[in-house]
C-alpha cells in the first residue's frame, strides 16, 4: 500500500511496511519539500558523504521501497521511518528545515524535564487527554447537529507541532 502525504505544496510518497508495522517516507520527497534544491536526489547524495565523513552513516537508517515515480514507473527509492527521517532532518541545513529541528529541540527538552521531574509528565498527559476529550465532544457535536463535511478523497497534511507526517501515522 502507497500513499501521498502532503506538506504545505509538495508530495511525500509513503509506504507501510508489514514487516515492522511502520510507515515509511520517501527521503528525496522530504529533501525536496524541506529545501529549494533543483536536484534533490543530488541533494540527499551529498548529505549522505557530508555525514559519512563526520562518522554517521545515513544509509543505515534507511530502507530501499519501489514506489511509483513521477513517471509512472516504480523505482527503488531510499526511505526511512519517522524516527529516522527525524534525524534525517537534522542533517538538512536550509532554511525550511529549522522549524523542524527547532521543535525536536523542545520535544527533547520536556522529555528530558520530564526526566527529572515525573509531575511534569503525567500533567502533560492530562492535559493531552482533555484536548483529545474535548476535541472527541466537538466532533459528536457538529455529528448531532447534522453539519457534516465529506471529500472524496481523504487528505493528509504534515505539521510538525501537532505530530510530524500525518501524526507519526
Amino acid at each position: 500500500m502507497s500513499n501521498i502525504k502532503l506538506f504545505e505544496t509538495k508530495q511525500i510518497r509513503s509506504i507501510w511496511s508489514e514487516d515492522d508495522q511502520k510507515w515509511y517516507f520517501s527521503i528525496i520527497d522530504v529533501v525536496a519539500a524541506l529545501t529549494d534544491s533543483q536536484n534533490p536526489q543530488d541533494y540527499w547524495y551529498r548529505i549522505k558523504q557530508r555525514e559519512k565523513i563526520s562518522g554517521m552513516e545515513l544509509s543505515t537508517i534507511c530502507r530501499q521501497f519501489k514506489l511509483e515515480s513521477p513517471d509512472g514507473k516504480s523505482r527503488e527509492t531510499d526511505c526511512s521511518h519517522t524516527e529516522g527521517l527525524l534525524r534525517i532532518i537534522q542533517s538538512i541545513p536550509s532554511p525550511k528545515a529549522e522549524p523542524f529541528k527547532r521543535w525536536l529541540a523542545k520535544v527533547g527538552y520536556e522529555r528530558l524535564e520530564e526526566i527529572e521531574n515525573p509531575e511534569l509528565a503525567a500533567t502533560r498527559m492530562r492535559e493531552v487527554s482533555q484536548r483529545k476529550f474535548d476535541k472527541m465532544n466537538r466532533t459528536n457535536r457538529i455529528k448531532k447537529s447534522g453539519e457534516h463535511c465529506f471529500t472524496k478523497h481523504p487528505v493528509h497534511f504534515v505539521n510538525p507541532v501537532s505530530g510530524f507526517l500525518c501524526g507519526l501515522l
